[in-house]
């Protein structure tokens, strides 16, 4: 008798989420683009952990992560999730333009493209995250050459989710994704000018000390005062340190320097130590300003071409 894909997966991620301090809270079988079985798991750091505190699974039904090339990044990438679960939101992200955003309803595994052009595709949602019920959205179509394919170990969401991320944030940093209430997928290309062979090192943005702090006091008061009731966030998230050409160290030596400012207090020992801060009194106290930022950066994803054919300012 054949063993069954699912159940075979389900038992191996079921030994690697238990070596990570995580729990499977539920299983189902789904259907990527094109049809064939995939497994979807939800996650949590306990049984019983709410729905808010769960992230999603999804791989290929017969994929199998134990190979010795694919399973230190499957490891890496439960053990920085089980951190990432301590937020009070772990889907929510923010850009170094100051917007706090939530990414869902991807579908993986990359898919190759239907229409004939030589790339990968994953298709998903990102969201604004402003602690209103705001509608505006992006769907996104993020491809990946073929050429910057090879340097993926597999083309399963453990060794592509956090540089998808950095390059949608990338691209809305440079107002190329339009935010609407109901809008057409939008292209998020994925190429080899974000990676160096020569370090294998990917690169996103450059930053320096001034930049992450502004960075990471937009975090920690969106994803600790708006969106988590002033429950402390991970700031050394790789994720994070990945789209900022960091290091999870850095980010942690510029929360210190925060810290002292009296903006942000890091979390007791207990909750991960100086890798977790929360909001302070003194930081919500500036709503006005991060809400302008994150005004500016929505006004940078509005299409000025657009809008000055609607005045009639065009010789078309």
């Amino acid at each position: 008798m054949s063993t069954n894909p699912i159940t075979t997966l389900s038992t191996a991620l079921g030994i690697a989420t238990a070596d990570a301090g995580l729990s499977i809270l539920s299983s189902e079988e789904g259907m990527d683009f094109n049809g064939r079985p995939t497994a979807i798991f939800r996650i949590g750091l306990s049984p019983d952990a709410p729905a808010e505190r769960t992230l999603r699974l999804e791989l290929s039904e017969n994929f199998d992560f134990n190979r010795p090339e694919l399973l230190p990044e499957m490891t890496a990438h439960l053990r920085d999730e089980a951190k990432r679960l301590r937020n009070p939101r772990p889907d929510a992200y923010v850009t170094m333009a100051g917007m706090p955003i939530i990414f869902s309803d991807f579908r993986w595994p990359f898919h190759r493209s239907v229409s004939g052009a030589d790339t990968y595709i994953v298709h998903g949602v990102v969201h604004v995250a402003d602690g209103t019920d705001s509608l505006l959205h992006a769907k996104i179509s993020a491809s990946m050459t073929v050429t910057f394919a090879e340097i993926v170990p597999a083309p399963e969401q453990p060794y592509a989710e956090t540089f998808i991320y950095s390059a949608i944030r990338k691209t809305l940093d440079q107002g190329q994704l339009e935010l609407l209430k109901s809008v057409n997928r939008q292209p998020v290309p994925v190429t080899t000018r974000y990676y160096s062979r020569w370090q294998k090192k990917f690169f996103f943005s450059d930053t320096d000390d001034q930049t992450r702090q502004q960075f990471l006091l937009a975090k920690v008061f969106w994803l600790s005062g708006v969106l988590g009731k002033s429950q402390p966030v991970w700031i050394a998230d790789p994720r994070d340190a990945q789209y900022l050409n960091t290091t999870p160290e850095e980010l942690v030596r510029m929360a210190a320097a925060l810290a002292a400012t009296g903006l942000v207090t890091l979390s007791a020992e207990k909750e991960g130590g100086a890798e977790f801060a929360a909001v302070t009194p003194a930081l919500l106290a500036r709503d006005a300003e991060f809400r302008s930022r994150l005004q500016e950066a929505l006004d940078l994803t509005k299409p000025a071409f657009n809008e000055e054919m609607r005045a009639g300012h065009t010789n078309m």
